[in-house]
């Protein structure tokens, strides 16, 4: 089938796409060199500031949630594809304001070398201190006590939330970077798909699954989890998903958690809502309080369809710092 996509030249797409984005939300991100999206308030930050890195094709993730109160700089790799080091060197040193930068990296093969090159380049530059924290929390690919090579899935989106919450109130790098550590540590996410996405760039697609099949546990560009199996209904699905999430953290009657149902592209958000009813169903009857969420989109694999289930363990701490201020282009809060 050929791909039909409202694209230009496919040499383009990233530049094309960060160019609009910056259009669209002049007030609050402007562009620099190296596909930098840059939070138009960073040069009067005078506190810890945030820096991430991925590949373009996810959106609103990364650079939606570059602004007040989250990310100050994302670099931008072309369609799932991660960026040079050389960037991400660049986008650090214009970030450290003199309190040190937060280094956010999702654990895939790419972003993992480019993190790894980057603070080994940045123990030679003078003046710049920074600490990485690294998100793996997809339960699919590996066991908690082997988490080094768990994938990163949407759980990066909160945890800027968290951290760039406690960087705002004047927190320390170090006090910064443990607590989005702390948050890293106690979150799992849970992806399931009825149909794989396929490369805007080349329209060449993720992986192929039956009419009437599903997979539980396939990563974010079609990397298979070992689950695939019968299509189920919405409440069997999420049955399955919230269980296997709560096992992993070994959730207990009576704890508050965070719970997210990201959409993950062509999943339409009625389908997202009735799978939540279910969630919500599920947890009460384990006596497990849902204290934050969000259903919705916030990290797309283009027209995949099938949606993350996140699930985090909450604190009065963690909880302040998400309910806190924020304002970026594709997430807001008052």
């Amino acid at each position: 089938m050929k791909m039909k996509k409202f694209i230009n030249d496919p040499a383009n797409l990233t530049a094309e796409v960060l160019e609009g984005l910056a259009l669209a939300h002049q007030d609050l991100v402007e562009l620099g060199p190296d596909n930098k999206v840059i939070n138009k308030k960073l040069a009067s930050a005078d506190r810890v500031t945030i820096v991430t890195q991925g590949g373009a094709g996810h959106e609103p993730a990364l650079s939606g949630f570059v602004g007040e109160g989250m990310i100050d700089i994302s670099v931008v790799g072309d369609i799932f594809a991660a960026p040079g080091p050389e960037a991400c060197v660049d986008a650090i040193k214009l970030a450290e304001k003199g309190k040190g930068v937060l280094y956010v990296v999702l654990n895939h093969a790419g972003d993992m070398i480019t993190g790894k090159l980057t603070m080994r380049t940045l123990e030679n530059e003078p003046g710049v201190k920074c600490i990485k924290v690294v998100t793996q929390e997809d339960v699919s690919n590996a066991p908690r006590s082997n988490s080094d090579d768990r994938r990163g899935l949407v759980g990066c989106v909160p945890l800027y939330k968290i951290a760039g919450a406690a960087a705002a109130e004047g927190k320390s790098l170090e006090e910064v970077a443990a607590l989005a550590q702390r948050f890293a540590d106690n979150m799992a996410t849970l992806a399931v798909a009825v149909r794989t996405a396929t490369h805007p760039q080349t329209g060449m697609p993720f992986g192929d699954l039956g009419d009437d099949d599903m997979e539980i546990g396939m990563g974010q560009h079609g990397e298979g989890g070992g689950g695939r199996q019968p299509m189920k209904s919405a409440d069997e699905t999420a049955d399955i998903m919230v269980q296997g999430l709560l096992n992993d953290l070994d959730i207990q009657d009576g704890e508050k958690i965070m719970l997210i149902l990201n959409g993950s592209g062509a999943t339409t958000l009625m389908e997202l809502l009735v799978i939540y009813r279910r969630c919500v169903q599920y947890l009460a009857g384990k006596n497990i309080e849902i204290v934050a969420n969000f259903v919705g989109e916030m990290l797309t694999v283009q027209e995949q369809a099938g949606f993350q289930l996140f699930v985090a363990r909450m604190d009065d701490e963690l909880l302040h710092y998400w309910k806190a201020p924020c304002n970026t282009p594709y997430y807001k809060q008052v």
